[in-house]
């Protein structure tokens, strides 16, 4: 019996990934370049993976000073989510599973000062009786340490949680820890491979009925094993 739900927080409640590369790709716009989409997806749900400073200082040939840089982006950052919302169907989610009596965590590896102030502002803390952020793990996702933590705090068993995920990153930490894995992919994550999911959701939750992709994970048992 599925008894809990872990949400991913950036790109599956709000979607700052997008906002975070639209961000950066203003810097490389800057010096003449174009911000790869594809490299910048490799760092989506995890750390150090791809290191946009890196790529301009190849890309230019010079060497920049990245704490002007980082004060650049983190100001366009904070000016560009002033306007995002929380995606479609997330809310719903949320008052069906606490009215259904289904624990609820957030899984991130985002830090806890980036993540509260959102769902602050947006009225979502109280849903959660726990959030696991980077600041309290030695690896962020793919490592499966994050929602280990989720279902330990909500006290069921990695098989009766459900992980809610945009990224292969965070899909994989969720399937490594046991939990079923369900895929909604945003603008940036839709060209990955989800094959791992145990459902996928192509645009977002309000896509498909909350009684029905919980059915068909019902349905289905038991989740499907980790690759590799």
């Amino acid at each position: 019996m599925i008894r809990a739900i872990v949400f991913d927080f950036d790109g599956t409640i709000m979607d700052t990934e997008s906002v975070a590369y639209d961000a950066f790709r203003g810097i490389f716009n800057e010096y003449g370049l174009e911000l790869s989409l594809a490299k910048w997806a490799k760092g989506i749900g995890t750390w150090g993976a791809y290191d946009p400073f890196k790529d301009l200082e190849q890309q230019t040939g010079l060497l920049l000073n990245r704490e002007e840089i980082q004060q650049k982006y983190e100001m366009s950052f904070a000016e560009k989510v002033k306007n995002v919302e929380v995606r479609p169907g997330v809310l719903h989610v949320l008052e069906e599973a606490s009215r259904r009596g289904f624990g609820l965590a957030i899984a991130t590896s985002s830090y806890r000062s980036s993540v509260l102030p959102h769902l602050e502002e947006k009225g979502l803390l109280p849903y959660f009786q726990a959030i696991h952020t980077a600041d309290e793990v030695e690896k962020v996702k793919p490592d499966p340490a994050l929602y280990k933590l989720a279902v330990e705090s909500l006290n069921v068993r990695p098989e009766e949680a459900i992980a809610i995920e945009d990224s292969v990153n965070g899909l994989r930490a969720a399937k490594s820890a046991g939990l079923f894995g369900v895929a909604v992919p945003n603008e940036l994550t839709a060209f990955m491979d989800f094959s791992e999911a145990d459902l996928t959701i192509p645009t977002s939750l309000a896509q498909l009925p909350f009684d029905e992709w919980m059915s068909r994970l019902h349905k289905q048992g038991t989740p499907k094993p980790a690759r590799g």
